[in-house]
């Protein structure tokens, strides 16, 4: 067996972390990701979750919450005794995790922005909790929903797609964004043609929505209905639909599943 007591690991922070040396107690406050320290096998070290955090359900129930992804009860995760907390540059403020990290020994933090960036996502928990089979099985699987996203994509026409996350106001994502990455992967290219801001609203007459060829209403963070896919269709002029959010914006684990689903709903609409 490897040595791997000396190895040194790199978070999206420049933070440098060691291989765990016992039982961890862990605290996510990243739901997709305490979704992966379960698929990882660590459930049994997981102390501490936010209230978002709701995969897998049945494994959670036992958890403690220590509130939300943005408003975190720092005395009772501070009661948890975590030994770490694994965080993300999107989802949590960086003013609580400089909190945390004053009494929280080892702070992860993530950053993915792209599907494939979760290879290292996985690969780095798995080394910091000595879940390397773990971490190359997910790996390999991910690496195998990608070749079958790209495949999709490079086999039809690129299509530009609104994907909407909000109304009132209606708000949509940027190409710099983890969401237009995954779709992108199977060919379809979000709109508008911007990085920044991440997530902008917009009006229905806005230039660039003539190039739109069809839209996407996400299950999250707005919950959109049956309804308001007929009031897009109305203000749009375009086919619309729902989509599972978790599909598109989760990564860990989920990001596997979420890739082949999209595939085959890129395939499922290209034949209408």
């Amino acid at each position: 067996m490897t040595d791997t007591s000396d190895e040194v690991l790199i978070d999206a922070a420049g933070g440098h972390h060691n291989p765990c040396d016992g039982p961890a107690r862990i605290v996510s406050l990243v739901p997709s990701l305490t979704e992966l320290v379960c698929d990882l096998g660590l459930a049994q070290q997981l102390v501490g979750r936010t209230g978002f955090c709701i995969h897998p359900r049945p494994v959670l129930q036992a958890v403690t919450k220590v509130g939300g992804t943005k408003d975190v009860n720092l005395e009772r995760l501070r009661a948890l005794e975590p030994t770490h907390i694994i965080v993300n540059v999107d989802e949590n403020r960086r003013e609580c995790v400089e909190e945390i990290a004053g009494f929280v020994p080892n702070v992860i933090v993530t950053h993915p922005c792209a599907p494939e960036d979760n290879l290292s996502v996985y690969r780095l928990l798995g080394a910091i909790f000595n879940r390397h089979v773990e971490a190359e099985r997910l790996a390999g699987a991910l690496e195998a929903a990608l070749a079958e996203a790209r495949a999709v994509g490079a086999a039809l026409p690129r299509e530009k797609v609104l994907y909407l996350i909000w109304r009132e106001p209606w708000m949509t994502v940027a190409r710099g964004t983890y969401i237009a990455a995954t779709l992108a992967a199977v060919g379809w290219d979000s709109c508008p043609e911007l990085s920044e801001p991440r997530y902008p609203a917009f009006e229905w007459d806005a230039p660039w929505l003539l190039d739109v060829r069809r839209v996407f209403l996400s299950s999250e963070p707005y919950r959109f209905r049956e309804r308001h896919v007929e009031e897009v269709v109305r203000l749009s002029g375009l086919p619309a639909s729902l989509i599972d959010g978790e599909m598109a914006s989760w990564y860990g684990s989920r990001a596997i599943e979420g890739l082949l689903h999209l595939a085959a709903l890129r395939r499922s609409l290209s034949a209408e």
